[in-house]
Parts: C-alpha cells; structure tokens; sequence
C-alpha cells in the first residue's frame, strides 16, 4: 500500500504501522496482511511512529514539521502539535499517551504535554553534564561546542521516568522527565549518534553511531533509589562491525528477549544479525534486491519486517513451519521414514451408510468452541489493554493503489470501478478522511489545475 518511510509494530504484535512517503499512515494486519485503517494528516513523508502502550495511539511524526496523536478506535486525529524545526524522531510516554518527546534538527528536543488543547512544549537540555572541574578548566572552544551541540535521537525508559538522549558530538545524555534536568552525561564515539533502542525491559540499549559501529551497552536499573548518578559509569558491551566490506548501518534493533541485535546496511540489501551472548555474526537475511532503511523485530514471534528503500515494500522474514500431514486428520501419523504396514483384516470394509450417517450426526453434536482467544506470551514487562482496533469493512482503495496514476505536482487520479470516470485526490487537504471529485482527466493533465465539478 503505497512507499513505505517507516514501520513500527504494536505492542501485542496483531497491527504493523506503515509511515508512506505521501504522509498517509497505513495499518497493517498481521494475520492478513491486509489493510486496517489509513490515516490522512500528514503532507509530506512519515518520519518515525511510535505506539501507546495499550495499542489503542499512534504517534506520527512528518517531515511536514507536525506530529499527530491518532485514535484508533475511529481513526481520529486527538493532537497535532506543529513545530518550527524538522523533526528526527518522537517516542510517546509509556504510562501516559498525552505526553511525547522529541528530537530537532539543529534544535534542542522538547517534552510535549499534550494534555489541553494548547500543547505545552519543555525546552530539554542537548550540552552533556560537565564536571565541577571540568568546567572551571573548560576553554571558550569547548564551552562554543557545547553551546551548538544538538540531541539528534531521544527515548524514553520503559517506566517513563527518563529521557535518553544521543547528540550529533556522540553524547549519551540521561534526562529527568519531571525536571527536565540533565542525570548524567557519558561520551559513547565522536561521530554522531544516529539511533538508539532499548529491550523492553529497558537494562539493554543499542545504538547506531555515524562511524559504522553498533554499540550495544547495560543500563542500570533506574528506578533504584540507591542509584546514584554521579558515580555512574556506562561501559561498551560489544561493538559490532563489518571490518571486510566497512558497512554503514541505516537502523538497528533487538529482538524481543534483548539477545539478538540486528543492523540494515546502506548501500547493501543484507540484514545483519548478532547474538550478544559471544558478540558473533550469527546470520546474514538475504533475499531483496534493494537497500532496506528500517527494520523491526515483531514483539514476541520469530518474525522482521524491514522497508525497501527503492520500492518503499514491507519485506517480512519467518521461520517456514513445516507441512503437518497429521493436521488433515485425526488418524494420520507422520513417520521420519517408509514402515512396512500390516493392514487390519476390517480396515478398508464397506461401511453401511446408516453406519457413517450415524457417525457424521455423532460429531455435529460436539461443541466446537470458536469465542475463546487464547493469549499469548508477551515478551514486554507490560502488558497491552484489552483495546482492540475495530474492524472497518469498507477501506477505501485498499488493494487497489497500483492503478492511481500521478498526473502532475501533487495531483493523482484513478479510475473508479464499473465507469469510464477517473477521480482525483485532493492531497492538499489534511482531513481525516481523503476528499474524493470527479474530475476531466484529459484537460487536468492539459491545465496542471485541479476542476472542481458538482458531482
């Protein structure tokens, strides 16, 4: 559906969002892989999403300077909060979806509450934690660099008490959320700090730095009262690399338990994979012909998903569950090789039919229970709400996007099913739903102009 710019899946792992490159949020169905709901209020590319806890929000960051807080319960828009920078990515607060955390290009990241109607924006600080020595001995040079440092990547912890942050000097800076004040300050690389992750337990991070190392690092436990911040020290766990082909990494990840990470490569169309407990290249995902941007392990099923940056396809790779012949019915069995079988004296006799007639009575007698949803292990310390997004029956163009047809700057018409008619989509409107007119094709393609005609 559309050019994919970015996936995230829900906490229970049922939905896939999908950020596409005209700035239309998409929901995907694991189950089916089919369409569940599109969202319209974005105008430009969808940068990063981000899922409340109980699955019900979504977060959408644009590259049209806004972020939009959706209701999936009706598809609805609860928040748009614009800003006056670009923005690199924006994490909501585990425990309270009215609440966000942003990073700016060339501008300090904000704590967005958004709790009235007016959105209330905290400034947070970007210069890392300094030393009392450090910064009496400090040079106007190095004060000058602090003064222009920027966060270009921030995340909240899972209890929501903290804000990590990565800056474009390779800091790694830890912010209280109720203060706003900076924790603790840690230099990680010199180059800039391009993305971070946690497991969902929040003990583990990854990040993803510009000089073509993965880092993965322990993290104590922030909700300790003994901790103390001053004497904290972060150190590296592992380094991941490719010393052979020297790889870019475009996004990292872990897997559900926190024991694999995973890298896409720019300019490559593999997928690395790590296990942290030796630090060693344990699989390379292959298949795509094109460079992959980001990848996402699903929460608790063998499953990654990752977008092609050419075609803007969701690409997903799983283990194949083998053909079970015995699933057919109840009597067969499956042998790892040839037996020789002795059949019974009776086994292939004639029934009478009032003998099967008996029997298929019999068994339509016996309650099959199909209400029942068993739940599944959740790899997460917190457990998703008992939200579930409503099913709509009636997605407007779900399958049928290939037939849209771009007919100038921001102008897309397609043929409506059954008539010679074609139709044209308003892309200039940010309404919840897309505005559909009956147009001239011929003479839109000959003025550039869209016609407005009384239906």
């Amino acid at each position: 559906s559309g050019h994919s710019t970015s996936i995230r899946f829900s906490h229970r792992g049922d939905l896939l969002a999908s950020g596409r490159h005209d700035g239309i949020v998409v929901i995907f169905d694991i189950e089916t892989n089919g369409v569940a709901r599109k969202l319209r209020g974005h105008t430009r590319q969808v940068q990063s999403l981000s899922w409340s806890t109980n699955d019900r929000y979504l977060l959408s960051a644009g590259q049209d300077w806004k972020c939009v807080l959706w209701d999936l319960k009706d598809g609805s828009r609860v928040r748009t909060v614009r800003f006056e920078a670009a923005i690199f990515i924006a994490e909501l607060h585990p425990k309270n979806h009215m609440m966000f955390v942003a990073a700016l290009f060339e501008d300090q990241p904000v704590l967005v509450d958004m709790s009235s109607e007016i959105p209330v924006k905290h400034s947070l600080p970007s210069a890392p934690l300094r030393s009392q020595t450090e910064r009496e001995n400090a040079t106007e040079k190095q004060n000058a660099q602090d003064a222009k440092q920027t966060t270009t990547v921030t995340v909240f912890t899972p209890s929501g008490d903290n804000i990590i942050a990565g800056t474009n000097k390779g800091w790694l800076n830890i912010i209280d959320t109720a203060s706003h004040e900076l924790r603790h300050s840690t230099r990680i690389t010199n180059n800039i700090i391009v993305f971070i992750r946690l497991t969902p337990s929040g003990r583990d991070i990854v990040i993803n730095s510009s000089d073509r190392i993965v880092r993965t690092l322990h993290l104590p436990d922030f909700a300790d009262p003994k901790l103390d911040f001053d004497i904290l020290h972060l150190e590296v766990e592992h380094k991941f690399q490719d010393l052979v082909q020297k790889l870019s990494w475009n996004h990292v990840s872990f897997s559900p338990t926190g024991d694999y990470v995973t890298a896409s490569t720019w300019m490559n169309h593999h997928i690395y994979v790590w296990e942290r407990g030796q630090g060693s290249l344990v699989k390379i995902l292959e298949g795509t012909k094109e460079e992959l941007s980001a990848v996402e392990w699903h929460p608790f099923r063998p499953k990654l998903a990752a977008v092609g940056v050419d075609s803007g396809r969701v690409w997903l790779w799983s283990i194949l569950q083998p053909q079970r012949w015995s699933a057919l019915a109840p009597d067969f069995v499956e042998v790892e090789e040839n037996v020789e079988y002795i059949e019974r004296e009776d086994e292939f006799d004639i029934q009478p039919i009032e003998e099967i007639h008996k029997r298929r009575l019999d068994q339509e007698d016996e309650e099959v229970d199909v209400l029942t949803i068993e739940s599944v292990k959740m790899a997460t310390e917190f457990e998703a709400g008992d939200f579930r997004m409503p099913v709509l029956l009636d997605i407007e163009a779900s399958d049928s996007e290939d037939e849209i047809v771009a007919i100038g700057a921001g102008q897309f018409r397609r043929k409506s099913p059954g008539t010679g008619r074609e139709w044209m989509n308003d892309e200039d409107g940010v309404s919840g739903d897309e505005s559909r007119r009956p147009a001239n094709g011929t003479s839109a393609v000959q003025s550039g102009a869209k016609r407005r005609r009384a239906g």
